[in-house]
C-alpha cells in the first residue's frame, strides 16, 4: 500500500452485490473463515511499527487485541484515536539502521496483518469479502507484496493492490450519488523508488456504502491481471503493460510467490490529499471487517507455486 496516482475509469456502478463464484477450473487452496476464537498464528503474523507506511499515514500498527481480533466469525481490524509509543521503523528496516530501536509517537493505533512467511502464491484468484469503514482519513485495504525481493527493492519485485479506498461516503460532487465511493486496484513495477512505475485505475461503486460486505478480488494469471467487485470485472492489466529492471524475462516481475496484507491505515498523503482533506476525528473507532479470505488455483497455469510455513 505506496503512494500512487492512479488512471480514472469513468464507470458508473457495478451490478448489484453478491458473492464472486470461481470458475470450475479454480481449485481452494487456501483460507480462512475466521470461525475459531482468536487469530489464527499459523495463517497470519502481525506487523508492529509507527513507520506510516512511507505515505505519512498516522497509526501505530500494534498487535493488541483492541486493534484486530475475531468477533462473531470475523476478523475486525480497529483503528482508534489514541496517542501510541511503539517502533519508528519496520522490522525489515530496522535492521540496517543507525538507531535500530528509535521510537516513534502517533495519534492512532490500527493493524497490519499479512501471511509472510505462512503462506504466498504465485498465480491464481484471491477472494476478500469485506465491509470497509467510512471517514475522511480512513485508508483500508487489501495488497500483496512479494515474498523474497526476487527483482530488487520496493518496487522493483512488484506490487499487487487488490482494493484500496480511502475517505468512502464523504461528500463528493462529483461522485454518483454525491459521496466517495471509489475502490482503486494498482499494480507498482519499474525500478527501486524514485525509479517506480504504476498502473492504475478506479471505479465508483456506490453499493460499497450500503452498509454490507463485498467481495474485492484479483484474477492473476502469467499473462494478465483482472480485477473484480462481487464477480463483475472492472480492469485488466496485460504483463506487456508491466516490467522491472532487475529482469527481462517475460512477466517479471509478477512470476513470484507473493503474500496478502490487510490493513486500515489513518492519514497519509493519498488519503489526506483527497476529499475533504487531512483527518477528521469524528466517529472513531472506524472498523474494517473481513467475513473470509479464500485463495484459489488452476493446476494448469499454478503447477502447484503456494510456498508454505517458509519462516
Amino acid at each position: 500500500m505506496t503512494l500512487f496516482r492512479p488512471v480514472l475509469l469513468a464507470l458508473a456502478a457495478l451490478a448489484a452485490p453478491g458473492a464472486a463464484q470461481p470458475s470450475t477450473d479454480w481449485v481452494l487452496v487456501w483460507s480462512d473463515e475466521f470461525d475459531g476464537q482468536k487469530i489464527d498464528p499459523a495463517k497470519w503474523r502481525f506487523d508492529e511499527d509507527c513507520w506510516g507506511g512511507g505515505n505519512e499515514e498516522h497509526q501505530c500498527y500494534t498487535r493488541s487485541s483492541r486493534n484486530a481480533a475475531i468477533e462473531e466469525g470475523k476478523l475486525v481490524i480497529t483503528a482508534r484515536h489514541e496517542r501510541v509509543i511503539g517502533p519508528a521503523l519496520p522490522a525489515h528496516l530496522r535492521r540496517s539502521a543507525p538507531n535500530p530501536d528509535a521510537e516513534a509517537t502517533r495519534d492512532f493505533s490500527s493493524a497490519r496483518l499479512s501471511t509472510r512467511g505462512k503462506a504466498s502464491w504465485r498465480y491464481g484468484k484471491i477472494e476478500v469479502r469485506a465491509r470497509l469503514p467510512q471517514g475522511q482519513g480512513t485508508w483500508p485495504a487489501i495488497w500483496m507484496l512479494p515474498e523474497r525481493e526476487t527483482y530488487g527493492a520496493w518496487a522493483a519485485s512488484g506490487e499487487i493492490d487488490i482494493m484500496e479506498a480511502v475517505n468512502l461516503g464523504v461528500a463528493c460532487a462529483k461522485c454518483p450519488t454525491g459521496r466517495e465511493s471509489t475502490i482503486l486496484g494498482t499494480l507498482h513495477f519499474g525500478g527501486k523508488w524514485p525509479n517506480n512505475k504504476q498502473k492504475g485505475e478506479e471505479v465508483a461503486v456506490p453499493d460499497v456504502l450500503d452498509g454490507g460486505f463485498h467481495v474485492y478480488s484479483i484474477e492473476w494469471y502469467p499473462d494478465r491481471i483482472t480485477w473484480q467487485v462481487d464477480g463483475r470485472t472492472y480492469a485488466t492489466r496485460q504483463a506487456a503493460e508491466w516490467s522491472t529492471t532487475g529482469s527481462t524475462r517475460p512477466g517479471a516481475p509478477f512470476d513470484q510467490p507473493f503474500h496478502l496484507i490487510l490493513n486500515l491505515a489513518i492519514g497519509g498523503k493519498l488519503a489526506e490529499g483527497r476529499g475533504l482533506g487531512g483527518v477528521l476525528l469524528d466517529g472513531y473507532p472506524k472498523r474494517m471487517e473481513i467475513d473470509w479470505v479464500r485463495v484459489w488455483q488452476n493446476p494448469k497455469t499454478s503447477n502447484g507455486d503456494d510456498v508454505k510455513g517458509n519462516e
